[in-house]
Parts: C-alpha cells; structure tokens; sequence
C-alpha cells in the first residue's frame, strides 16, 4: 500500500506538470490516506486553469501557477528500458559458463551486423578450409602474448573451439590497435589460415554505429548530471552543494544561469549518494555521520530542497549500503528509507538505461547509468587509456566501453553476479547519454554522436584518492541542453 501512495503522489505531481502547478512538497509528504490523495488527484485532473496565475483551494494547501512555470517546457515521459532486478538463487560453476556463452552470443549478434562479418565461420570448421585461405571468426580472447619476436599472439575461443591469431609488428596501425586488446573481450578477426594460426589482416570491435542519429529535442529543456555527493564523509562540501541548492531553486546566478535553473527538467545522480561504512581501510577516520542509516537521512534531506517537479533519476554506486557486485540492484528501502519516500526519487539498478522526452513523434533520449566501478582495472591494465591521461581522461575509459559494448569486459575488472539469460553488462542498445561517475573526473565528450558525461563529486580528496592516483574535480555540474545537444559545466566550488 505504501508503494502505491508513493505512485499516487508522483501522478499528483505530473498533473500538476501538465497544469503548471507549483505544489509544496511539504503538504505531500504529510499526506498518507490513499483515498485522500486520490481525490486530490482528480480535483488536479479535471481543474481548469485558463488565467495564467490561478489560485484553487485544496484542503490545507493553496496551489498557485506561476508565469514562469508556465514558460517551462512541458517533460517528456520517463521509460525505465532497463533496470535489473535480483532472483536470489544458488549459483554454482554452469552459472559463469552460462554467462560467458550468453555475452558470447549477445556481442556476436552485434558484430554480424558489420559487413565484413557477414561469412562468419565457426572456429571447429576452420581445419576444413584450405592453406590460405581468407575467412573470418568471432571469438572471445582468452589469452594474449607478445612473442619473441615481437608480434602478438591471442587465442579466440568460441563455442565450438580454439585459434592462434597472429597480429604482425609490420602492420603498424592494426597492432597498436590490438595492444589494446584485454582478456574476455569479443572481437571479430578477418585473415587467413595458415597451418594452426590465423593471420589476421583486421580486427573489430562490436562498437557503435558511425551513422548514429545526433537526436536533438524540438524544444529548450535540460538535464543535470550529478555522481559520488558521498554524504557523512568529512571531505563532503556542505557550502558548495548550498550553492547548487541556491541555485537551482532560483536564488543564485546571473540571468541566463537562472533562466536555465527554470528550465531542469531531469536529474540524474549516479551512484555514491552517501560515502559508506567500511569501504576502504582507515575510512572511519574520514567520517563526520558514522551511521549509514543517518547518512541516507542526511542525503534526503539535502535532495528534498531540490525542487519537487524534477525527477531524481538515482542508481547506486560502490560507497552505497548494497553489494558491490554488478549488476547492483536498486537502492534498499531497508537503508535509504527516506529517499523512497519521496515523491519524485525514481530509483534504477547498476547499469540501468532510462528513456526520456519521449513524445508521440519523438522517440526520446536513452541515457545509459553506470556507476563507473570497472574503471580502475582498465587505467591500471591498458597501456594507450593510462600514457593519455588514464584518471583525468574518463571519457577515453567510457569510449573503450563502447567500443567493446560491454561495460566491465574483463574478468578481473569488476566483481560481478552470473545470470543464466544474459549478461547483464552488455550494451545490447545504443544509448544517447552515456553517464558515469566514480572517479570523481568532470568530463564530457562525444563518441559517434551518443553523449559521455562522467559526473564531477561533492567530496575533497579522501587519503584513500590520494594513494590510487585519484585527481578530484569536485562541486561541477553538467547540464545538457536537450534541445541543441550542448553541454555547460557549472562549477559551484570556490
């Protein structure tokens, strides 16, 4: 019943959208009789508003339409395309087996999709095919080496077997390509096979198409990107996150600053709302809120000043009260009580791919949320992503992920649960906003037209940072404009 009052509400809220209603949250969180915010509900429905600032009467509460909410775009509808939800069960060794060959055929998909992977054959059938002769083969690499001589040497595996491909020193531009290659990864080889090996003449990635549309809004509205506030930690900023708070509500800026403030009609946070208990060694001594229950109410209570008509699109993080195996389900309404309370918190998993603005002639944005936890395995373990800047550069990590179209390739790079249908990691649907956070990096950029935005922090450097190499770029906002596509950072530190 509780989860239904928490529905209900929201719809009050979206009609009041559609009216231009300002409403308190205040008043809607001190209702909790079902019936009760049912009839208000239809009063909202069916009341018509034709003067541009009209007063009504609802019990307690006085609800007033103002000139600027009536300037403010309408919001789009939001789709949740995917979020994971947890089937506890028993897991044994044909678990990891089944995932493996489930991400196996997920990405093999994709790659038949590209031109040169159209005559595929499958790794059993190559002793049929004579000396020499050109093919092409969609494995998972499951070994790699330099040789003495200086050329690399992988193994590709796929259901029905085992390959050597040889990628030679003396194909400069392929081999720099392939150093880039790690361990689980699914690639698609184009050569010829010579005795047991094949000799490869190319090699690609499941990637993203280049003739991806650049989707753009008809009208002006924008989306916020926030990550990692880390509330109850003693490096947490309370002034600068004050200042965002200020401004958005309107209190702070200059004229244009304030004209987009009016005009937010999302807010993604992704993950590390609360900085944890007991995540990393001497972390105790870093906390000012040592419980992790006072810490999500302290982290509402901060959300709650946001204002109420903006959705709070929220996934967890690896500082969060959950596991830190992926995929991460929602966030626990045993610990963040307070943040499913409230009326405009919709709460997604671990990765998890939201649609938004989607019209009856306009199909949306599909923004991609992933908290960014494979991150450190990739700056530590691929040559060319840590000589360019490794930490510093987020949106380099965030395009090898989509070049690869998974989200934590690698065994090693990310601890995470095997699902017997899919591998959940898998980036099956191209998104337009692909939103991380984690290393605490502002960062935006833009791959084949979907949109990286690696979310800032609220928190100074932690100790911890300072020993992995960790370069904080705290208290900045990303803000889209959904109608043009353009980004503006805005920094609330001083």
């Amino acid at each position: 019943m509780q989860q239904e009052l928490i529905d209900k509400k929201r719809e009050v809220i979206e009609a009041c959208l559609k009216k231009g209603i300002l409403i308190s949250p205040d008043f809607l969180r001190g209702i909790n009789d079902y019936d009760k915010i049912s009839r208000i509900f239809e009063v909202i429905r069916t009341k018509q508003l034709n003067d541009p600032v009209a007063d009504f009467s609802l019990t307690e509460l006085t609800c007033t339409k103002s000139p600027e909410m009536a300037e403010a775009p309408k919001q789009g509808e939001i789709k949740i395309v995917y979020s994971y939800k947890e089937e506890p069960k028993k897991r044994d060794i044909q678990d990891f087996v089944d995932h493996f060959n489930n991400r196996y055929k997920a990405i093999e998909k994709i790659l038949k999709q590209r031109q040169e992977m159209q005559n595929t054959v499958s790794i059993g059938k190559i002793p049929n095919k004579r000396e020499k002769e050109p093919l092409s083969v969609i494995g998972m690499v499951s070994y790699k080496q330099t040789t003495k001589n200086g050329n690399l040497l992988l193994l590709l595996e796929d259901p029905t077997g085992q390959r050597k491909v040889l990628v030679n020193k003396n194909k400069p531009a392929l081999f720099n390509e392939a150093k880039d290659i790690v361990l689980d990864e699914v690639v698609g080889v184009v050569g010829v096979n010579i005795e047991n090996f094949i000799f490869a003449n190319n090699i690609l990635w499941p990637d993203i198409p280049a003739s991806k549309e650049l989707k753009k809004h008809e009208e002006e509205s924008y989306a916020i990107f926030l990550s990692d506030l880390h509330v109850g930690s003693s490096k947490f900023l309370p002034e600068d996150f004050e200042r965002f708070l200020k401004w958005i509500n309107g209190k702070m800026g200059n004229e244009q600053q304030r004209s987009i403030s009016n005009k937010i009609q999302y807010i993604f946070i992704a993950g590390d709302l609360v900085d944890g208990c007991g995540v990393y060694p001497g972390q105790e001594k870093e906390l000012i809120t040592k419980d992790i229950y006072e810490q999500y109410e302290e982290c509402a209570g901060l959300l709650r000043q946001i204002p109420h008509q903006i959705p709070l699109i929220i996934c967890p993080g690896n500082h969060d009260a959950l596991r830190i195996a992926e995929p991460q389900p929602q966030l626990s309404k045993d610990f963040a009580k307070p943040l499913h309370e409230m009326s405009n918190v919709i709460m997604v998993s671990n990765p998890s791919m939201i649609n938004i603005n989607s019209t009856s002639n306009f199909s949306g944005f599909d923004v991609l949320m992933y908290h960014g936890y494979s991150f450190d395995y990739f700056v530590a373990n691929v040559d060319s992503l840590r000589s360019l800047g490794g930490y510093n550069r987020p949106d380099l990590i965030m395009k090898f992920l989509l070049k690869r179209r998974h989200l934590a390739p690698s065994h090693l790079s990310s601890l995470y649960i095997p699902d017997t249908k899919k591998d959940n990691l898998v980036i099956e649907k191209v998104p337009d906003f692909f939103l991380s956070g984690h290393i605490h990096k502002s960062s935006t950029s833009n791959y084949r037209n979907t949109t990286l935005i690696c979310g800032s922090c609220w928190q100074g450097k932690t100790t911890f940072q300072e020993k992995v190499g960790h370069n904080p770029e705290p208290s900045r906002v990303p803000i889209v404009n959904l109608g043009t596509r353009d980004i503006k950072i805005l920094k609330f530190g001083q």
